[in-house]
């Protein structure tokens, strides 16, 4: 979207109008602004570049009075260039920690504690985005003999996660060659990502070393079959019935908890988030959540060891306390980052 640059008197006049529509829901007049906002200006004067940002697409007139709404465009350029996002104080900081003090770096501990915390913070619909297999680091593989003709690939994982997954074989392998195999793998693999893991593999699959050796190249082909391809981060949503709450339109609603429902669209947006270098804001049909514009969603990607992990953020109505939420979804994204860095006991 092609950013409009409008002259001191019509920012704090935007400014103004904003800030009133997020505080109230309302539509709002010129008396309100010159009122309860201290600019030295007549009604008229505000009337006038209100009727201006109109025609320039940032306000919009309201049906049901003569006061003006926020735009979609409007709001973004709010929070782009107007937003004075208040620092969280040190006693929130705090309060945040300790909710989340007990959380030993298991996953599914952290994301429910924080799912539960951000939820009671911030009154939103809260989705948490597991971290991401494939940039998780590998601290162990290994094959264990089920019976002829059938392995159990088991890889663990330094966030905690462990994945089993069957492999066949048509071959036979003694306990000493299995071991073998094991050590072999282990010493290629640990401490990769999957990412990193599957290049390793196909690296080491062209080398000249595999050919000569064929219990190797059984290994690397076991490898292969064990580590598991474009898998799904999980999804946490919680506080679905903030989005029923107070002058919600329920029809609406039903179809976004339709849409977190199926994650489809979620997990997209939260893999834009992963890529961000920091909290983003996607205001309206920004968010693409089933083509509904009064939503918006704040989210940030939570990082362990300089990786980006996964993603965490709000959903909530448009018309939500940017200034406040912004930063709580940011500290919180840095407390997970944290507690998930922590090695596991």
């Amino acid at each position: 979207m092609r950013r409009v640059d409008i002259g001191g008197r019509a920012k704090k006049i935007l400014h103004a109008v904003v800030s009133e529509y997020l505080a109230t829901g309302e539509a709002v007049g010129s008396h309100t602004v010159t009122r309860r906002y201290g600019l030295d200006v007549s009604a008229a004067t505000v009337r006038t570049v209100m009727g201006d940002l109109e025609e320039i697409g940032l306000l919009r007139h309201a049906h049901t009075s003569g006061g003006r709404l926020p735009t979609e465009r409007g709001l973004r350029y709010y929070v782009d260039m107007l937003l004075r996002v208040r620092n969280l104080t040190a006693g929130e900081k705090d309060d945040i920690r300790e909710r989340l003090a007990p959380a030993s770096g298991d996953v599914p501990e952290v994301m429910q504690r924080t799912s539960r915390m951000l939820r009671e913070l911030s009154h939103l619909t809260v989705v948490v985005q597991a971290p991401r297999p494939e940039s998780d680091v590998v601290q162990h593989l290994e094959f264990v003999q089920l019976r002829d003709g059938q392995l159990l690939a088991v890889i663990a994982a330094a966030s905690g996660q462990i994945q089993n997954k069957l492999v066949p074989i048509d071959f036979p392998l003694t306990p000493s060659e299995l071991d073998r195999i094991n050590n072999f793998l282990n010493g290629l693999v640990a401490g990769l990502t999957l990412d990193q893991i599957r290049a390793k593999l196909l690296e080491e699959i062209a080398s000249e070393r595999s050919v000569h050796d064929e219990l190797m190249a059984r290994a690397l082909q076991l490898a292969r079959a064990a580590v598991p391809i474009d898998l799904e981060p999980e999804v946490l949503v919680d506080g679905q019935s903030n989005l029923l709450a107070g002058k919600a339109d329920l029809e609406r609603a039903k179809v976004l908890l339709r849409t977190l429902e199926e994650k489809d669209l979620l997990v997209r947006l939260l893999e834009r988030t992963l890529s961000a270098p920091g909290i983003c804001v996607f205001i309206g049909a920004e968010a693409n959540l089933a083509d509904l514009t009064d939503v918006s969603v704040v989210a940030a990607p939570y990082v362990a060891d300089g990786r980006p992990l996964g993603t965490i953020g709000v959903i909530g109505p448009a018309r939500m306390n940017y200034s406040r939420v912004i930063p709580l979804v940011d500290f919180t994204a840095e407390m997970i980052g944290e507690a998930l860095g922590k090695p596991q006991s």
